[in-house]
């Protein structure tokens, strides 16, 4: 489930990472900050899970490396069983073994722990308004990685992008590019609830689940190019 713009409710968050001090500065911080209330903090990534099955959170903060169950099992069980609660990584490691394995579990953004309050606010928002919540540097080695492998083939249910429209091709262009729904109604003259139906229905078409694999549709289908060095 999205938030409307006009909402004013505070986001719930859970906090999961296995370092007590850094747990605590994390839900800390985030305590000081407008628009977050911080409704569970876990240990591990079976507390996590379990947390998020009693407390409904609109959001977890996922640390990846922790005992017993570590941050993409727990994100691949989260998004599984709990579809309404989205993840957004928070980590000390932002390399590639860790991130794409992050997002394919279902992760809808990443950060690393340098990262400051606002920047984290800013990437629970943006999850929670059906964004992706990734910070400029990971948004850029995705692209970069993605131009950089084979094209991935598309789902089977998307073989040509044939059905799609030439608007709902250019929305998915600009996704792919990085652009917010905010951003790709500014760039159409559109608003952002029409673009959020030109979404719907590519996403419909194609049997794309979320923007990560909407930018690697778009590379495979060739509507994109890599990434200007």
């Amino acid at each position: 489930m999205t938030r409307t713009e006009g909402e004013k409710k505070p986001a719930r968050v859970v906090v999961a990472d296995d370092q007590t001090v850094v747990r605590e500065g994390i839900v800390m911080l985030l305590g000081l900050l407008p628009g977050v209330e911080v409704v569970g903090a876990a240990g591990d990534g079976e507390e996590a899970v379990r947390l998020v099955g009693e407390l409904a959170p609109d959001v977890v903060l996922m640390d990846l490396r922790m005992p017993r169950c570590d941050g993409v099992e727990a994100t691949r069980r989260i998004r599984a069983q709990y579809p309404g609660t989205q993840v957004v990584v928070l980590t000390t490691f932002a390399d590639d073994e860790s991130l794409f394995p992050a997002l394919r579990a279902g992760a809808r953004g990443y950060l690393t722990k340098d990262a400051g309050g606002d920047e984290i606010v800013r990437a629970v928002e943006s999850v929670l308004s059906g964004d992706a919540g990734l910070s400029p540097s990971i948004q850029r080695r995705l692209l970069e990685r993605l131009s950089q492998s084979e094209p991935e083939p598309a789902p089977a249910a998307a073989e040509s992008p044939d059905g799609l429209t030439a608007r709902e091709t250019e929305v998915l262009v600009l996704i792919a590019e990085g652009l917010s729904n905010q951003e790709i109604a500014r760039e159409l003259h559109v608003s952002t609830a029409t673009v959020k139906t030109h979404i719907n229905n590519l996403f419909a078409k194609t049997g794309l689940k979320d923007r990560a694999q909407a930018v690697r549709y778009a590379y495979a289908k060739g509507l994109v190019g890599p990434p200007a060095k």
